[in-house]
């Protein structure tokens, strides 16, 4: 019997509001398509990686060395940052949300004993592991990191700076406080504020670890390069203990950026087959988020992300996040249980909005490369017009009215 020939795959536009991947810019994309078919070793190949840890180390805006990119998504390089784990490990983790929660649970693979994770291999319950847990649609503050790290004394801890699961913004600049207090080495998942965020990480030396992803922030395509960030401290540390990674090792992944012995070779070195679509594609991102300013950026964020809520909460939604390229809310009374089915009929017809993944349920709204003007008014018009199909009386013009006015 023939295997059956499937009909070429056509997929559709939609709008990306949801907490990420955003849509992609046209000229990333163009970078990608237009890369010539190229050995992996040619010359301006190497040229564009040996740039492009040069941008990210402006970007993250630091002096650290070990400054790259891991080949894969966020998961990729959040694997790799904490492959310095160990079990037996003392770390405490700060969860408030889905993320930083999918976070804990690497950690505790990677902190668990032999025997702790034969006894429970896809959830192990790792005693060196603490876990402070913090509850949805709140942050992790300063207070709160200090009263952990002052108790269990850990080696590591954890925490994500903006938690996407609930919108929330956690105090990046007491858990690095904290940490240096207590000889504590933290690890921080920027994965979603990283080219977003007015961050600077040299800022926070508490923090030796720092970890992103390529297709929020830093506006490039899933499955590129997930960017990083070790300090010398990070780089000893690991040195000295080691990991049990060979793809995901901080310092192996490190020499195919031609980062060898914490020194650059600015002529760029043999790699993994990284490929010429990636790295053309990757550099135009990065070219993009400093062309723009990151401060500039910042600020773009934060008065898109004002209006935006704005202009739901005309519409009868109430606002529970506090983060600048994403909205969480519920939605009018009258939809209460009715999340899902709300976000699912927007889904249906291309745009492309969120529910929460963990209880309770609300909506995200996210706004990544979305923060033209008519982008937004899109997303309102649109919002506010699925809610009069669902029998909530929402004047979207009248709402986006006032985005435009609160953009000025």
């Amino acid at each position: 019997m023939n295997a059956p020939v499937f009909p070429r795959l056509e997929i559709p536009h939609t709008i990306a509001a949801g907490p990420g991947p955003g849509n992609t810019a046209e000229r990333v994309l163009a970078a990608f398509a237009g890369a010539g078919v190229a050995d992996h070793m040619q010359p301006d190949v190497l040229r564009g990686m040996v740039e492009c840890k040069r941008m990210l180390r402006e970007i993250f805006g630091t002096g650290n060395v070990h400054t790259f990119g891991i080949a894969g998504t966020g998961w990729s390089g959040l694997d790799a940052m904490f492959s310095v784990v160990h079990p037996g490990d003392r770390i405490v983790m700060f969860v408030n949300g889905t993320f930083s929660g999918i976070d804990e649970l690497s950690v505790r693979m990677k902190a668990a004993t032999e025997e702790e994770l034969r006894a429970n291999p896809l959830n192990p319950d790792a005693a060196s592991v603490v876990t402070i847990r913090v509850p949805h649609g709140q942050s992790v503050t300063g207070e709160i990191v200090e009263m952990a790290l002052a108790e269990h004394k850990p080696k590591w801890a954890a925490m994500a700076h903006w938690e996407t699961g609930s919108g929330r913004i956690n105090d990046v600049k007491g858990f690095s406080e904290a940490c240096e207090r207590h000889g504590t080495m933290g690890l921080v998942d920027a994965v979603s504020s990283l080219g977003i965020a007015d961050l600077r990480i040299d800022d926070h030396p508490g923090i030796v670890g720092w970890a992103s992803c390529p297709q929020k922030g830093m506006m490039a395509l899933p499955l590129t390069y997930a960017p990083v960030s070790f300090s010398d401290r990070y780089i000893a540390e690991l040195r000295k203990v080691g990991a049990r990674s060979f793809v995901h090792h901080p310092i192996m992944e490190a020499r195919h950026w031609g980062i060898i012995d914490g020194e650059d070779v600015e002529k760029g070195t043999y790699h993994r087959t990284h490929s010429p679509y990636a790295v053309a594609s990757f550099h135009e991102a990065l070219r993009m988020v400093l062309e723009q300013g990151l401060l500039q950026r910042a600020e773009r964020y934060q008065r898109a992300e004002a209006a935006l809520r704005a202009a739901l909460e005309s519409m009868g939604c109430s606002v529970t996040s506090n983060m600048t390229s994403l909205v969480v809310l519920d939605l009018p009374r009258a939809l209460k249980g009715r999340e899902k089915e709300f976000v699912n009929a927007c889904r249906a017809e291309g745009f492309g909005i969120w529910p929460t993944l963990s209880e309770p349920t609300q909506v995200r709204v996210g706004i990544l490369n979305l923060i033209a003007e008519d982008e937004l008014a899109t997303i309102v018009r649109r919002f506010g017009e699925m809610l009069n199909r669902f029998d909530v009386a929402a004047d979207a013009e009248a709402a986006v009215a006032e985005l435009r006015r609160r953009l000025g």
